[in-house]
């Protein structure tokens, strides 16, 4: 991405706050920022901050117009020509529409992968309450009848 400052913003608009950790759920955010990252910088645009200034306990933040990460490179002075001609041939490629219906695509799939993981946790969690619960009961079971034990010598 050219624009570092904003990529935990954009993941996270992408993805959500869940928790990723299976090899399948890597391999689909693998394919999403692949796709994502052509959307972001060549079709979102966004503010630039140029100046910020305190007045007090004001802060005033100063902006400048807004223009994607592409636009910025192109209209840049220090930019090659080469590089922007290589930029120019990526856009000239891309289709914004079909970019978003792919990420759209894409995060549904990542959004399964979670759910399925998500069913097998929840299996696992009920095997573990049935276990816990029959324990609980053979502990209660124990309990009363140790206490019926203690007082059978103090209340016969």
């Amino acid at each position: 991405m050219f624009r570092r400052e904003n990529y935990y913003s954009v993941v996270r608009r992408a993805v959500g706050y869940l928790r990723y950790d299976t090899e399948e759920e890597m391999r689909i955010m693998n394919k999403l920022y692949k796709v994502l990252r052509f959307y972001t910088n060549f079709f979102l645009p966004s503010m630039k901050l140029i100046e910020k200034t305190r007045m007090g306990s004001k802060v005033i933040k100063k902006y400048d117009k807004p223009e994607t990460p592409y636009r910025r490179i192109i209209n840049s002075d220090t930019v090659s020509e080469e590089v922007k001609e290589k930029f120019r041939r990526t856009y000239e490629e891309l289709n914004p529409f079909k970019l978003k219906r792919e990420i759209d695509k894409i995060t549904q799939e990542l959004l399964k992968a979670q759910g399925k993981k998500m069913k097998e946790g929840e299996k696992k969690i009920q095997k573990v309450n049935e276990k816990s619960s029959n324990d609980f009961l053979f502990s209660q079971n124990n309990f009363v009848y140790n206490l019926d034990e203690a007082t059978k010598r103090y209340f016969v």
